[in-house]
């Protein structure tokens, strides 16, 4: 199913799902009440709520709380998660960029998956604006697909992980890379480099949906990033080093991961300027509109605002 949070005219925030008329179903309306109103509480208690969904969704979707999608406005299909761990799980894109700024490769990133944890509560949707900080001159894209558990667990092993995923979505991981630049040389980071803004969208696809697409340590889906319409990076999710399963054993080692928590995959190769250099492109300015699509997942687009 294709899961979206979505902003109706008289101002409300609703979940729910597009419907095969290509309309948005606001899941708490057209069940009476039965399905909640939000994401993150569907997400909770979703194989319930799935369950009943099956054996009433014709009910549910030829009812009242369906619309147009021209009468809604898509938000972030989960505005609210619990955390959001954002992985380095492309080789092509750590070699690249390490090589852009005269560094070797570190042969620890071969022996575990490395994550930091970015701002959960600055979370931007699509068509949402985002604000270049103050004193941020050289500000990047970060072209990423991430997951969203639904199942918790903890000590997870890669091949069980599955289970505890719920669906995917595009993710934009928003970087100002001179404040990253100047924080890392004191060995803590990424930090204000990196909290300003996050983007999740349009869909939050459940793992089903992509199943046939199952290629390598992921899927067969093609990944592109354009700024102001022009194609500036393209790879594919299924070139990833460490499956989605090895970065869940790696963040659930030790630590409980709830339903509602995200993970990022990191940047595909030439997934972003730092790695294709400015040579290639500037870096992103005020006015700049930058638009991430993946197979089966939509299209992200956001634009760039002074602060």
């Amino acid at each position: 199913m294709k899961f979206i949070t979505f902003m109706k005219k008289d101002g409300s925030i609703r979940a729910g799902w597009i419907n095969s008329q290509n309309q948005a179903v606001d899941m708490h309306e057209a069940s009476n009440g039965t399905l909640p109103d939000n994401m993150l509480a569907f997400i909770e208690n979703h194989e319930v709520f799935m369950e009943y969904i099956e054996k009433n969704k014709g009910l549910i979707e030829t009812g009242s709380g369906s619309y147009s999608l021209y009468e809604v406005s898509l938000k972030s299909p989960l505005p609210n998660p619990k955390s959001v761990r954002d992985f380095y799980a492309f080789e092509q894109h750590v070699k690249t960029a390490r090589e852009n700024r005269g560094l070797e490769m570190i042969p620890e990133w071969y022996e575990i998956p490395v994550f930091y944890f970015t701002n959960h509560l600055a979370i931007k949707g699509p068509e949402e604006d985002i604000s270049r900080p103050q004193n941020c001159e050289w500000m990047d894209y970060e072209l990423e697909i991430a997951c969203v558990i639904g199942k918790e667990g903890r000590n997870i092993k890669a091949e069980d992980a599955e289970q505890h995923i719920f669906g995917f979505f595009i993710m934009n991981d928003w970087s100002a890379r001179d404040l990253q630049r100047q924080e890392m040389k004191v060995g803590l980071g990424p930090a204000k480099g990196k909290d300003f803004a996050t983007s999740f969208g349009p869909h939050l696809i459940t793992k089903d949906e992509l199943e046939y697409l199952k290629a390598g340590k992921g899927y067969d889906l093609e990944m592109v990033a354009r700024v102001n319409g022009k194609e500036l990076s393209k790879g594919n999710m299924k070139d990833i080093y460490y499956s989605f399963g090895e970065l869940i054993e790696r963040a659930s080692a030790g630590t409980t991961l709830y339903p509602g928590e995200v993970i990022g995959s990191g940047t595909v190769g030439t997934g972003c300027i730092l790695e294709l250099g400015t040579d290639v492109h500037r870096w992103l300015e005020p006015g700049d509109e930058v638009e991430l699509e993946i197979t089966g997942l939509g299209v992200l687009k956001n634009k760039i605002v002074e602060e």
